[in-house]
């Protein structure tokens, strides 16, 4: 058996490999418990280093003889940049995805096999694969590093059903498990511990407080009154003029962040767009002009997020609020990683939480919500009120944030006043449904009505009284359904029709004219709907398959089977036939999350079925 590594060894590698001194606040800790073989659970915040918690002990494992470390990473990019940069140091890293050929994914295989490699990375969806773990079987491992490991938790903000698998690694292995993650709450990290099966693990804290980053909350609810407050944040940065610095804004929309990136540049600044409806080399050259300094502002959604690592980022705003403390923490993180000041600032208003109760669901969801809600709303230190919800009581005032130095703006109208209670996922995908039974576009009022069981004489036209979802949101106010519409419309999920009448409709669904219409005779008899059972024999033998493993699926997470994805992205499925994870985010209904959860056995499954 090969001589254990000692601190010291994990130091040289430190020195060595990366060129740093010492460790950084809890990197000791963590590599201590790997290097001597124990379990190990990190929470270190965003910027702390937490990547070489598992980097350094690998490599220094891999030297003594005690073979490579698998790291399970859950994106693609965090995976290619990590492997690309510790090649770049001499370290023997490679990767494992979906993005490459065969050839390449085999040729990984025999080297990691052969010894040849300190580090692999793959995806959780990867791990859980019978023939890999059976991979694992052959070849010792030194070390099972877990990333990103709040998505174990159905209690954190970004759960992801293959992390619960991920527990199984141990029955390959005796190696040591350290779990890293930097947005992990007492419950979470609970969780997270008892999900992964970690033994006596050392629990690692770092120290959430950022004393360059002055946080920021302000209740600004019109779009108006928020650009032109970003405006001057932007110019405050010196945004506009110098030749350094950058900022990112957080939009919680597709849609948002076109619009205000659009706007930004009218007004001078150098800002592009990013989010995951884009293609994957539009992504590409916007992240590269960013990281370059050729765009100075990147208006992004949260796909802009694990791995992102610029030094000099002066302002993170939130232009709509965010779903959690843990999200929100995260993403504004990534400000002042170079220690100079920086501002980390949070526009807040009523309709923004309505927003995210509609993209947002999966348990934890509502108390995420109040939490952030809390945080925009409270008069105590704001950085004291974010290390209490990581654990982290008992901290001073920052000094620095707009509560501590009395420049906390007043909450708007918007803010006060009594909002609708917004609906749940399921509610708002019976409205989505009702609409696309619809025969013509209708109005939001009118679909509203027709959803609370009205039978006013006016809803006859367009078949709001025909749909089979008439009267099911009785209870429900009809300003929230109108409400939910209206984030339905914002979000690309249904659409608008008509300009000086606007009407209500799904993408990509044509609006057929009846044949009185297109021809001025009476109008024929509509034919009868298919029953259930005729569209299920009518389904194409991939839509069938894709009909049970959503059902398979959604029984397995305990979900409803729209919440997997909708029945009109099985059929744009069976007319695009994709075939890389890339074209698969083009399909409308999925987006990048679900294609990370279910792109690959949805690939396997085009392909079953030609």
């Amino acid at each position: 058996m090969p001589t254990r590594p000692t601190l010291r060894d994990a130091r040289g590698v430190l020195a060595d490999v990366f060129g740093f001194a010492d460790f950084r606040t809890g990197q000791a800790e963590a590599v201590q418990a790997a290097v001597s073989g124990n379990d190990a659970a990190v929470l270190l915040p965003t910027g702390a280093g937490k990547s070489l918690c598992y980097q350094v002990p690998g490599i220094a494992l891999a030297r003594a003889g005690h073979g490579p470390t698998l790291v399970i990473s859950p994106l693609i990019a965090l995976m290619a940049d990590q492997v690309n940069a510790l090649r770049a140091r001499g370290v023997a890293a490679a990767a494992l995805n979906s993005h490459q050929s065969e050839d390449e994914a085999l040729t990984t295989l025999a080297e990691f096999e052969a010894g040849e490699l300190d580090l692999l990375y793959v995806s959780p969806e990867r791990a859980a694969q019978p023939g890999f773990r059976r991979t694992l079987g052959r070849r010792r491992v030194a070390l099972f590093a877990i990333d990103e490991a709040h998505c174990v938790s159905q209690w954190g903000h970004d759960f992801r059903p293959e992390y619960m698998q991920l527990a199984e690694l141990r029955e390959t292995s005796d190696a040591p498990m350290m779990a890293v993650t930097a947005t992990a709450t007492p419950r979470v990290l609970k969780e997270l511990v008892r999900r992964l099966g970690l033994t006596t693990p050392e629990v690692v804290r770092g120290d959430f407080r950022r004393p360059n980053l002055a946080f920021s909350v302000e209740a600004i609810s019109t779009h108006a009154g928020r650009l032109e407050r970003l405006v001057a944040l932007l110019d405050e940065a010196g945004l506009r003029d110098a030749n350094t610095g950058k900022a990112i804004i957080y939009c919680a929309t597709r849609k948002h962040t076109e619009k205000v990136a659009a706007e930004l540049a009218s007004r001078g600044f150098s800002a592009r767009h990013y989010h995951a409806g884009r293609t994957k080399i539009a992504r590409e050259r916007a992240q590269h002009a960013f990281a370059v300094g050729r765009l100075r502002v990147l208006v992004a959604t949260n796909a802009f997020g694990m791995g992102i690592d610029f030094p000099d980022v002066r302002v993170v705003a939130h232009y709509q609020t965010p779903s959690s403390v843990e999200s929100y923490y995260q993403e504004a993180g990534r400000a002042g990683r170079d220690g100079d000041d920086a501002k980390c600032v949070m526009f807040f208003g009523a309709a923004d939480l309505v927003t995210q109760r509609r993209i947002v669901s999966g348990k934890g969801a509502g108390e995420a919500l109040l939490a952030i809600e809390s945080y925009a709303k409270t008069e105590t230190c704001r950085e004291q009120v974010i290390c209490a919800h990581f654990g982290l009581n008992g901290t001073a005032v920052c000094t620095r944030c707009d509560v501590c130095t009395g420049t906390v703006t007043g909450a708007d109208d918007e803010a006060h006043e009594e909002a609708a209670t917004p609906l749940t996922p399921e509610q708002v995908a019976v409205v989505i449904a009702a609409v696309g039974e619809l025969s013509k576009p209708a109005g939001k009022t009118g679909i509203a009505r027709a959803l609370r069981g009205s039978r006013a004489k006016g809803l006859n036209k367009c078949g709001l009284l025909k749909m089979s979802q008439h009267g099911a949101l009785r209870g429900v106010e009809e300003r929230a359904i109108v409400r939910a519409i209206e984030e339905c419309l914002e979000s690309g999920e249904l659409v608008r029709k008509g300009n000086r009448y606007p009407t209500v409709w799904p993408p990509g669904k044509a609006v057929r004219a009846s044949k009185s219409e297109a021809t001025g005779a009476a109008p024929w008899p509509r034919k009868k709907a298919k029953s259930a059972k005729g569209i299920r024999n009518a389904y194409s033998p991939l839509q069938g398959a894709l009909e049970r493993f959503r059902k398979n699926k959604a029984r397995e997470l305990k979900w409803k089977p729209y919440m997997i994805f909708q029945k009109r992205t099985m059929v744009a499925l069976d007319s695009e036939r994709p075939s890389t994870l890339v074209e698969l985010e083009s399909i409308p209904g999925l987006g990048r999350v679900k294609v990370e959860r279910f792109g690959d056995d949805i690939l396997r499954l085009v392909r079953e079925n030609p």
